[in-house]
Parts: structure tokens; C-alpha cells; sequence
């Protein structure tokens, strides 16, 4: 029996024969060069090959829409969209007409090239937008060269589904009855494989680098993808056993019948309320890092989105998103949350964000450095191009604005500034827009959480970012397996901050929420009650746990838990308390 690990990104244990799914990256193509007299002819037939993909695309958007939602359709639309790029084709097109290639080599060199500028960038979410120009490409390269692709469309038995990569578009054409659950070498929480297999409710694990390698057709394999184990960088942790022992067999077979009868308990809950047994209410939203996830959110009982990650829209290879379409990405959201509320924060970019043919060369400690209201406040057109496109987009449903990593009042006066410029240039244009729109400040630094009752004079709300927090605090790079294990939520200092800002925002009439990772970790959750917050915002597939014990939790015990923590003089003694309150106190399954 071999054991992989990876990311888990869609819930669920599944037990099954393997079934490998290894297609080419590309097709083979081989660079060369056309006559002169040959050039029109490519033209014709590059022409010809994208109508033709465009209309694949276009039929896999219309089933998309059929079969699952809207929301899901703009996945392709997104690759319409990239196929018609104007830029785009004009780069194939200028390689044919100048270099003389062939019109298979220029779209395939194109592509490879923009992969790779995008899969250099260390940031998960970027990176996966290459899936998207491979998909693209390969369909054209297929249509160039007359190739059929293999269709997962015809399964027609049980198998869990091992792959290096899936394309977005062989997700959903696949056989979905037969395919029992998604292992792969790439991806990740975000990106479009793992957000339709939520979608399906497929269970899925990514990330495993060597899975295509080391499992053969026809294997016996278990999917756990419902551990509650996380990494050091957050993500849950899923686990996928090759050719099981009995004894392993048996176990995590029972262990998914407890997983069926855990999730339908979780649906139960999804419209009861987030309230303690004494009748405290707290409000739990989720966060989201793309358009798409925001409809699947509902599901989970989330009461609107507490952090809308914008970066997605910025980390174009060339410029950041234009204000249209943000308009039109914001607007999406908004639309399919409703009435609920959706906080947008504004970029975040930096640190492993930042593109250097673009912003400059890379700094030589970017966590300190140029990122979030930085960036912003330094490009202030760029700036005010999204916060246009947010106000534009209000008109769509309830909005609130939220600016990262404020460090002190200054930031935050030159922030609001810009909105207020914003809001006046789109009366000029009469581009309506909500007025009243509640603008909050993110608490991420020590600073902020020092001075919070004067940074409260200015703000609508509070959120708390503790990945950041936590990390600029106690000087820990959660991204170092070295030093991560000091990275410890119940640290006296981290409470203290917790503490402050928390009665910083109720001395002055607003609320304090959380949006970081410490707001969906269940072993946390009476501690964050205790300390008095009034929103929790996390990923949407930990609403169900948390709500469960906040269910079955009084505010009175959590307020008196706290005020043992807040004496504690060390994380190991605080974490001590927390894990024998919890043993004491919460009913376990």
C-alpha cells in the first residue's frame, strides 16, 4: 500500500478502480517555415479553426448553462472571450505574416509562452489562469491539425478519475455518473477543475504532483478528501491510499458512511440560525477568490460574502482588468448572492503577486514592501478604475468596500480621498451608483490593532485579516515549514490585538468581523465568540462545523473561556486550555 497526499478541494471519500486519463499537454508540432505565397492560406486556416473552436466553446457554454448554472457557464465565456482576444490573435497572426510560421507552431509557441510568464508567478490563483490559455490553445491546435479528442464522455463504468491536468472542459463533458472522484498531480482550491467538482459534488484531491506516475490503470484506490487536517499554508489536506490493505479498506469505508451522515446533519443546519443556546447572534459569511464559487456558497447557509478577493482581475500578463470588465465580474457576484451582502476588498497585490515586466523589478523583501493599499494609493488612475467599477456595480446588489493592510490614518484618509474622487467622476459620466455604501477597514497589522479607536473614526466596519496579522506580528512567514509552527492563533499578543480592535469597533458603534483563516478553523470558534466578534468570514465549506458549535455553545461560558486566555502567558498554555475546554464542553459526534 503506498499513502499520496495533496490538496483536498471537493469533499468526500471514494473508493474505486483507477482509471488514467493521460492525454499530450499538446500535440506534437514541429516549427516550420511557410512560403510567402503560402501565407494567405494560414491565415484562412487559422481563421477557420477558431470559428470552429469558438462554436465548441460556445456549445460547451450552453450546456454548461443547462446542466449546472450561469455562474459556471462563464468559465467559458471567459475562454471565448480569450479566443477572440483581439491581442491575441494579432500575435499569432504577426508570426505567420513576418516570421513565416506555420500557423499550428505560431499559436502553439504563443500559448507555451504566455504559460509560461503566468505559471512563473508564484501565486496559486494566477497560475491556474495558464489552465485556461491551455484549454484554448489545444482546442485550436486540434481543430488545426484534424485530431479527435478523447472523450471522457464515454465512461461507461465506475472509475476514480487520475489525470496530470483537467481542463475545465473535460470536467464537464465527462461522465459524471462514472466518474466516482478526481485525483490529480496539479491544481488547486481555486482553480476550475476544483470548482466544478464542487459543483458536481464529485470528491476531489489535487495538488499530488506524482499521481499520473505512480498509479496504474485499474488500481484499487481510497479518495479521502473529508479529513479535517490542515497544512501549514491552510489548505484542508486530502489523502489518496494506492492498493489498500483490507484493514484500510474497511475503516475509511465506515468512515464515508459517517461522512454522508455528517453532511446531511450540515444541510439540516444550513437555514437555521448562527446563534449561541442563550440566543447570541454572530453573522457567518464566506470568502471567495473567483466569480464562480459565489453561487455555490448558498449551499453552505452562508450569509454573504465577507471577502471577495479581487487580485484574479489584476494579474493579466499585460495590464490589470479594465474597469468594464470588473464592472461586469462584480456585477455577476452580486447578482447571484441577491440581497446578501458581498464585501469587495480592493487589491491586494504584492509580495508573490506582483508581475515584473509590468510593475517593476521584483522587491528584495516584498513582505515588507510595495502591496495591498501601497500598490493602490501609488497608481492612483488604476486605483480608481476599480473602485468606479465597484461603485458602478452597486446598483447590482448590497456592496460594501474594504481596503487592505491599513497601517495608520493616513493610508485610510487617502483611500477614502480616492473613493470620494471616484464617486465624483462617475456622477460626471451619470453612472449611477448606491449611495451609503459601507466602507471598512482590514486590521492586519500591529499597527492598525494599536491604533483602531481612531482608525473606527473613519470606518463603516472592521474585518481582521489574521493571516497577516498573525504573521507580521509575531514575525513568523507562515509560508516556511522552518518557523510555521510559531504561527499560533491563541498567542497572548494575537488575543491582546483581537481584543483591542474588537472593543475599538463597539466603542464606536460598529462591528468587528474576521476574515482570515483563524475565522473558519472549529477549534478556535468559542475563542473568537468569547472575544466578542460580530461576523465570522471563511471558506464556505466550514459554515457547517462552525455554526454547529457556536449551536451548542453559550456566549457567557465563551466570555469566561476568554478571559482565562487573555491571562495565559503563552500560546502552549492558552492552546492547553482551549483543547481541555473543548473536550469538556462540545459534544462530539
Amino acid at each position: 500500500m503506498k499513502k499520496l497526499t495533496g490538496i483536498s478541494v471537493s469533499s468526500g471519500i471514494a473508493i474505486g478502480k483507477a482509471f488514467l486519463h493521460l492525454e499530450r499537454a499538446f500535440p506534437e508540432i514541429h516549427r516550420y517555415i511557410v512560403r510567402k505565397d503560402q501565407v494567405d492560406s494560414e491565415l484562412i486556416r487559422l481563421n477557420n479553426a477558431i470559428s470552429e473552436a469558438a462554436q465548441e466553446i460556445q456549445n460547451l457554454r450552453n450546456r454548461a448553462v443547462k446542466e449546472i448554472n450561469k455562474e459556471h457557464a462563464e468559465i467559458f465565456a471567459a475562454h471565448l472571450l480569450m479566443l477572440e482576444d483581439v491581442d491575441f490573435q494579432e500575435k499569432i497572426t504577426t508570426r505567420i505574416k513576418e516570421a513565416l510560421e506555420s500557423a499550428e507552431w505560431a499559436v502553439y509557441d504563443t500559448a507555451r509562452t504566455m504559460m509560461q510568464k503566468m505559471q512563473a508567478v508564484q501565486d496559486p490563483l494566477f497560475r491556474e489562469r495558464a489552465v485556461d490559455i491551455h484549454d484554448v490553445s489545444k482546442r485550436l491546435l486540434n481543430r488545426l491539425l484534424s485530431i479527435k479528442k478523447i472523450s471522457l464522455a464515454d465512461l461507461d463504468f465506475d472509475v476514480i478519475l487520475v489525470a496530470n491536468d483537467l481542463l475545465p472542459s473535460d470536467v464537464l463533458t465527462m461522465n459524471r455518473k462514472h466518474v466516482k472522484g478526481i485525483i490529480m498531480d496539479m491544481g488547486s482550491a481555486t482553480s476550475h477543475t476544483a470548482i466544478l467538482a464542487r459543483a458536481f459534488n464529485i470528491p476531489a484531491v489535487l495538488g499530488l504532483s506524482t499521481a499520473s506516475s505512480e498509479i496504474s490503470n485499474g488500481d484499487t484506490l481510497i479518495l479521502n478528501a473529508a479529513s479535517d487536517l490542515r497544512s501549514n499554508a491552510g489548505t484542508m489536506i486530502g489523502e489518496v491510499f494506492i492498493n489498500p490493505e483490507q484493514q484500510v479498506l474497511d475503516s475509511l469505508a465506515k468512515a464515508g458512511v459517517q461522512f454522508a451522515k455528517k453532511q446531511d446533519a450540515f444541510s439540516r443546519l444550513r437555514d437555521l440560525k448562527s446563534e449561541t443556546k442563550d440566543g447570541h447572534r454572530v453573522v457567518l459569511k464566506a470568502n471567495i477568490e473567483v466569480p464562480e464559487e459565489a453561487e455555490l456558497l448558498l449551499q453552505y447557509g452562508a450569509e454573504g460574502i465577507g471577502l471577495y478577493r479581487s487580485e484574479f482581475l489584476f494579474l493579466n500578463p499585460a495590464l490589470p482588468a479594465e474597469e468594464d470588465v470588473q464592472l461586469s465580474t462584480y456585477t455577476k457576484v452580486l447578482k447571484a448572492m441577491g440581497e446578501l451582502p458581498v464585501t469587495i476588498r480592493t487589491v491586494d497585490i504584492g509580495v508573490d503577486k506582483i508581475l515584473p515586466d509590468f510593475f517593476g523589478a521584483p522587491e528584495k523583501n516584498p513582505l515588507l514592501g510595495w502591496r495591498a493599499i501601497r500598490f493602490s494609493l501609488s497608481m492612483p488612475e488604476v486605483f480608481k478604475a476599480q473602485l468606479r467599477a465597484i461603485l458602478r456595480a452597486s446598483v447590482n446588489g448590497n456592496v460594501k468596500i474594504m481596503f487592505p493592510l491599513i497601517s495608520g490614518l493616513e493610508e485610510l484618509d487617502d483611500a477614502l480621498s480616492l473613493l470620494e474622487e471616484a464617486k465624483e467622476e462617475c456622477r460626471e459620466k451619470k453612472q449611477p451608483f448606491a449611495e451609503g455604501i459601507e466602507v471598512g477597514t482590514m486590521i492586519e497589522v500591529p499597527s492598525a490593532a494599536m491604533t483602531a479607536d481612531i482608525l473606527a473614526k473613519r470606518s463603516d466596519f472592521f474585518s481582521i485579516g489574521t493571516n497577516d496579522l498573525v504573521q507580521y506580528s509575531l514575525a513568523v512567514d507562515r509560508g516556511n515549514e522552518k518557523v510555521s509552527y510559531l504561527a499560533q492563533p491563541a498567542h497572548p499578543a494575537i488575543l491582546r490585538f483581537i481584543k483591542r480592535t474588537v472593543d475599538a469597533a463597539h466603542a464606536k458603534g460598529i462591528k468587528a468581523a474576521m476574515c482570515g483563516e483563524m475565522a473558519g478553523d472549529p477549534g478556535v470558534t468559542v475563542m473568537l465568540l468569547g472575544l466578542g466578534l460580530d461576523e465570522l468570514s471563511m471558506a464556505g465549506s466550514s459554515i457547517p462545523m462552525v455554526k454547529r458549535i457556536i449551536r451548542e455553545v453559550s456566549i457567557d461560558a465563551c466570555k469566561e473561556l476568554v478571559a482565562e486566555l487573555l491571562a495565559g502567558e503563552s500560546s502552549k498554555v492558552n492552546n492547553a486550555i482551549l483543547q481541555a475546554w473543548m473536550a469538556k464542553n462540545f459534544t462530539k459526534d
